[in-house]
């Protein structure tokens, strides 16, 4: 069974990317997410034109997509009285209220944790901010570029000594899915906890907060020595260990090899790269000397590897005993045989009936990969939803006159 959110019911006040994720991956686990769009031009989302690499105006928009999988969408003038006042009603029939507007703005519209549990005590009230509630930053925005990848120090980080710029994220919203992963366990906590005790939580979530997360290990590091996280120049990163690090290939691209107890590898993957000699060799005999001699030994693998294509080491190392990777592209991860047979590509169709992949949640239950559905249109459940909230024909009327609701 993957729908095991069945019956719960969250109430999404987001857009962009971080926060709709989460609602986005606990609607692929089987919630019912109501998002609440502008009442006139809809999720800021819906007009990204470009990634600043990608042209997003043909074809299924895949960063919609990702983001609002699944859900359910009402247009709704949260300016006004009566459009808070519709929201309430909706936040009755509700388990989780989420949103990612800034503490000032939840305070202006009256959508704060006080105003929504004055409605429903009972409800779970979720906030992701750029940078947390508190501090001299918690009213301000940001985003998982500005937040998650350089306040964080994960920029920094992975950035190479003297390469004059700093290397951007992988790919766009990195480190809002990272985020949104975060927020949709915390939610499901949250969950547990008022079942096991009839308690309910606020629960907070920020890019920042994920972002140290990410890279927590190093920073723990720097508080110890006062020195920051760098990382190593050259193809062997690990100074003592020759297996571990990126070397190249003869077609300009990487091999990653990440033996950690290398001397125990060390044998097997002489004889995978055709070096059996080495083996014996007195330099690399034993753990001790193979240490004082990885330079020499990393030398030796540097100019192996380059000997031939990915390809044919991705084929050579098919047995090796160790633990390696081809770094690839994007291209190759949708059609690497292990995605696929573990399905972590997913798919989904446009209301159209034109079927388009997406990147699965990463969460699997009981054995089977998750499924997901489209994104919604605008405003496409808007009168299903107001219907459940109680309200009845006549009153929809009075509200898309009004221009309370679109």
């Amino acid at each position: 069974m993957t729908d095991v959110m069945q019956g719960v019911r969250i109430l999404e006040v987001a857009e962009h990317m971080f926060v709709p994720a989460a609602g986005a991956i606990l609607s692929d686990w089987g919630a019912d997410v109501i998002k609440v769009e502008h009442h006139e031009r809809g999720d800021a989302m819906r007009g990204l034109g470009s990634t600043g690499v990608l042209d997003l105006s043909q074809g299924v928009h895949v960063l919609n997509e990702h983001a609002n999988r699944g859900k359910r969408s009402i247009g709704l003038d949260l300016a006004s009285e009566e459009g808070v006042a519709v929201l309430y009603e909706l936040a009755k029939t509700c388990d989780v209220f989420l949103s990612n507007k800034l503490p000032g703005v939840l305070q202006k519209l009256k959508i704060d944790v006080e105003d929504i549990r004055a409605h429903n005590p009972d409800i779970i009230y979720v906030r992701g901010t750029a940078s947390g509630p508190r501090g001299p930053d918690g009213n301000r925005g940001g985003y998982d570029m500005t937040s998650f990848w350089c306040r964080s120090g994960c920029a920094q980080s992975v950035s190479p000594p003297g390469l004059g710029y700093v290397l951007p994220q992988p790919g766009p919203g990195f480190g809002d899915s990272i985020g949104g992963m975060t927020i949709a366990g915390g939610i499901a906590a949250a969950l547990f906890k008022r079942e096991r005790s009839g308690e309910t939580s606020v629960v907070d979530v920020s890019l920042l907060a994920a972002g140290v997360w990410s890279v927590g290990p190093a920073i723990a590091l720097s508080a110890q020595s006062g020195q920051p996280w760098a990382l190593g120049a050259g193809a062997a990163t690990g100074s003592k260990n020759p297996l571990t690090g990126l070397y190249q290939t003869s077609d300009g691209r990487f091999i990653s090899l990440v033996m950690l107890q290398g001397f125990r590898y060390w044998p097997d993957f002489c004889r995978h790269i055709g070096r059996e000699e080495l083996i014996d060799d007195a330099r690399f005999d034993s753990h001790e000397k193979l240490s004082e001699n990885a330079a020499a030994a990393a030398d030796i693998i540097r100019e192996e590897i380059a000997g031939h294509t990915l390809a044919e080491w991705t084929r050579r190392f098919q047995t090796l005993l160790g633990q390696w990777a081809p770094v690839q592209n994007t291209v190759e991860v949708a059609a690497d045989a292990q995605v696929r047979a573990n399905g972590y590509i997913t798919r989904a169709a446009t209301r159209k009936g034109a079927e388009f992949e997406l990147v699965a949640t990463p969460v699997q239950f009981d054995g089977e990969p998750s499924t997901t559905a489209r994104a919604p249109d605008f405003n496409e459940h808007c009168e299903d939803i107001l219907a459940e909230a109680g309200i009845d024909g006549e009153r929809m009327i009075e509200l898309k006159i009004a221009g309370v609701v679109a």
